[in-house]
């Protein structure tokens, strides 16, 4: 696989459950979730010292940025790492709540919709070389995108006048475009927002905000692990325009309804082809690709996993019930309608309460999690590594020293104003360093402002 760097971005929902008179604007309890990590760079926007960025996004939810990332697995590190600081901020909040004397449950969501029909998105970025046509690139990868749905999507209930059904994607039904600038009002697979947070001349940036917000660590893994691949592919031109499909924006909601993966979906060139049997044809063309190159153990893997997902979604989706977020769920709500015999308005309802809880976070709470604790669900990282990566940044990126300036300003107290790609410490003092290079994780200028901070002592700011 090519040197790339990765990060995903998830917006959370929270919610405040009253189990009394006093009510409590969604407002006041997203600053409490970040009270707790008041700094002097900013109230409702900080970089956390693992090297990533919590910070307040449209329609009050709190989102959480990962730190740039050298590949998919650490993706799903740190990205795991983001629930986990989530949660201990939520206990926090919880207690603030109390002592303010409302009566009720905070709970944060992992998931893309409300029960009233917003969205909010799950992004993913991936560093690509600035040489590369970038709507050339989008049209080639947008048939896959649409379709690999079926093995990333999370899955969801929706009410309908013919009662509760199932979809495999939450955000299918909410994209309207192909390619836009927005990602609130017009949603598209591919957003055009370049902010590469380095060498504009050699990098830009690919926003990729189609896909849905995964509780299962190998559906995160899979996701961004396929993308890099197919991205590698399209920046060697090694994947012909054949798959462009007729109207993607009416293919991914067509495909996310159907939980066969088979219904055919037209391309422009006359032919019809199911979601299925068009992952299958990138993922020959993968193998196609590395058999005339070097393949790295992590490009085998993520190979082997994409090609054993196609063949189990092909004989029987429910076999992947350990893996993929939308089968994990769908089995669940298929045990629980068996078990509980209820008529049918009573089981739709509970339907959507247990989708939702699908997506708690607190690990006390929510269903994915009661599966894992049991032991039904596959995981790619250790909770050892997922604790570390709640509090040490990447070692291999630009984040390890965001993360080290920042652990050593709050040990020395002094105040400092940082983002992706600059740092400075320290009111009235110029020490500003800028980081243009996300693959480097060791900058001289920031190892001298280092030790100058080490050595020097510090009060309110000013260097004594």
């Amino acid at each position: 696989m090519k040197k790339r760097i990765y990060g995903l971005e998830s917006e959370f929902g929270i919610t405040f459950t009253s189990h009394g008179r006093r009510t409590l604007p969604s407002e006041k309890v997203v600053r409490y979730l970040f009270e707790k990590l008041i700094t002097t760079e900013g109230f409702l926007n900080v970089f956390l010292e693992n090297g990533a960025r919590f910070y307040l996004d449209t329609g009050c939810h709190p989102e959480y940025a990962t730190p740039e990332c050298a590949s998919p697995r650490d993706v799903v590190i740190y990205d795991k790492a983001g629930e986990r600081i989530l949660e201990n901020l939520l206990e926090y909040a919880q207690n603030k709540v109390r002592e303010e004397g409302f009566h009720g449950e905070l709970a944060i969501f992992k998931n893309n919709t409300d029960f009233v029909g917003n969205s909010y998105g799950c992004h993913e970025n991936y560093l690509a070389d600035r040489s590369a046509d970038f709507y050339y690139m989008a049209e080639q990868l947008i048939p896959f995108l649409v379709t690999r749905q079926i093995f990333c999507g999370a899955g969801k209930v929706f009410r309908t006048r013919r009662g509760t059904v199932f979809h495999i994607s939450q955000r299918a039904q909410h994209i309207r475009q192909k390619i836009s600038g927005t990602t609130t009002n017009e949603r598209s697979i591919i957003n055009t927002r370049d902010e590469p947070h380095a060498v504009k001349e050699k990098y830009r940036r690919l926003h990729i905000i189609v896909g849905d917000s995964n509780m299962s660590e190998f559906t995160t893994y899979l996701k961004v692990g396929t993308t890099a691949l197919v991205l590698d592919m399209i920046e060697d031109d090694f994947i012909p325009p054949t798959f462009s499909l007729r109207n993607p924006v009416r293919a991914i909601k067509d495909i996310s309804r159907d939980l066969t993966c088979r219904e055919p979906i037209p391309l422009n060139n006359g032919k019809k082809y199911s979601a299925l049997e068009l992952q299958k044809e990138y993922l020959d063309l993968a193998h196609r690709y590395y058999s005339t190159r070097p393949m790295s153990p992590l490009a085998a893997d993520i190979l082997q996993k994409w090609e054993t997902v196609l063949a189990k979604l092909e004989e029987d989706p429910m076999q992947l019930n350990r893996q993929i977020d939308w089968v994990i769920k769908l089995h669940l709500l298929r045990a629980y309608a068996e078990r509980s015999k209820l008529p049918p308005e009573a089981s739709a309802d509970r339907m959507l309460m247990l989708d939702l809880q699908y997506h708690d976070i607190r690990r006390s709470k929510g269903l994915y999690y009661l599966l894992e604790r049991k032991g039904q669900v596959e995981r790619i990282a250790t909770e050892a590594e997922v604790e570390k990566a709640m509090v040490d940044p990447p070692q291999d990126t630009r984040a390890k020293m965001r993360g080290e300036l920042i652990k050593l300003a709050k040990m020395k107290r002094i105040p400092y104003d940082l983002d992706w790609n600059y740092i400075r410490i320290g009111y009235l003092l110029n020490l500003w360093v800028k980081c243009n290079d996300p693959f480097q994780e060791e900058n001289e200028k920031v190892t001298q402002l280092k030790r100058r901070i080490e050595r020097s002592n510090f009060k309110y700011g000013y260097l004594l």
